[in-house]
């Protein structure tokens, strides 16, 4: 048996999450696959997967010998790299990635052509949406995800920060006067963001001299989607709590208010499964958009 080339089998049936599509990458017939897995698990004496008619999973075995694998088949990618040149570039295979919407059609998708030029031998799979995603039964790689994290079983790598404001229409702020201080916001309509995976209305976390606190803004429309907020705001319904990237373009259009008052920045995070940054696809494009988030002045890590 060829070890390496089943580690790499075994690696790309994991990452596929797929017994066909990992045939398929590989052009090869699934039954051939099936065989290298039963002679690669004969050999160990571990079972690595456990197969239903509607999921695909690791057993802990299995875990514990992909963490192992895809260390081994990365250090083996590096030590060519260095006499391939070039040629270590045409890296081959498909990566999925999911992203929240706004955040992806902002500040991603402008630039993945980047990667693309820089990797074209990637296939990128590209979901965007805020809902919960199980990583290993939906076989996708990674997610970029904004706020705290719940699932301590995935690595979650910080890459940026969003920072927010508080802005309205010109028109609204004439009709309805511009808020001077926080408690004057009880006498305003604001947009209410509502989680898409509970239902319940985000609170506004505003810090000032006191230290943090947090507002329940009512208004007379409730929308989860940080692009459907923007929208609202742009229509005068509302003060709106946006991140500050989705201010830019709209110069005149929004004005800022409660300067003193900024609200709670929130941690920009690339997730994903235990060991799977060892796989160079993975590590090609968390480096990528981490230098992406870097080069954005308002949602880097650090400010100037």
């Amino acid at each position: 048996m060829d070890k390496v080339k089943a580690m790499q089998t075994f690696v790309r049936i994991v990452e596929a999450n797929s017994f066909t599509r990992a045939a398929e990458s590989l052009n090869l017939p699934r039954a051939s696959l099936t065989a290298t897995m039963q002679n690669l698990e004969r050999h160990l004496g571990a079972q690595l997967l456990q197969r239903t008619t509607r999921r695909l999973s690791l057993t802990p075995e299995g875990e514990r010998y992909y963490e192992q694998c895809a260390a081994i088949l990365a250090a083996i990618d590096t030590a060519e790299a260095g006499f391939l040149g070039d040629a270590a570039r045409r890296m081959q295979g498909r990566l999925r990635i999911d992203m929240p919407g706004a955040l992806g059609r902002s500040i991603v998708l402008p630039r993945i052509g980047e990667f693309r030029r820089a990797w074209p031998g990637i296939d990128l799979g590209i979901g965007m949406g805020d809902r919960l995603v199980d990583l290993t039964a939906e076989g996708i790689d990674c997610v970029l995800r904004v706020g705290a994290l719940q699932d301590s079983s995935l690595v979650a790598r910080r890459i940026g920060l969003m920072r927010f404001t508080i802005a309205a229409t010109p028109d609204y702020l004439a009709r309805r006067g511009t808020p001077l201080g926080i408690a004057d916001l009880a006498g305003h309509d604001g947009i209410v963001h509502f989680s898409g995976r509970t239902g319940r209305p985000f609170d506004w976390e505003l810090q000032d001299g006191a230290g943090v606190r947090k507002v329940a803004m009512k208004g007379g429309i409730a929308v989860n989607d940080a692009d459907a907020n923007l929208a609202c705001a742009l229509q005068g319904l509302g003060l709106a709590q946006l991140a500050r990237y989705q201010l830019r373009g709209h110069a005149g259009q929004l004005l800022e208010v409660l300067p003193d008052a900024a609200p709670t920045p929130m941690p920009v995070s690339l997730v994903y499964p235990q060991g799977r940054i060892a796989n160079p696809r993975l590590r090609a494009f968390a480096d990528w958009v981490g230098a992406v988030f870097e080069d954005d002045p308002d949602l880097r890590l650090a400010h100037d």
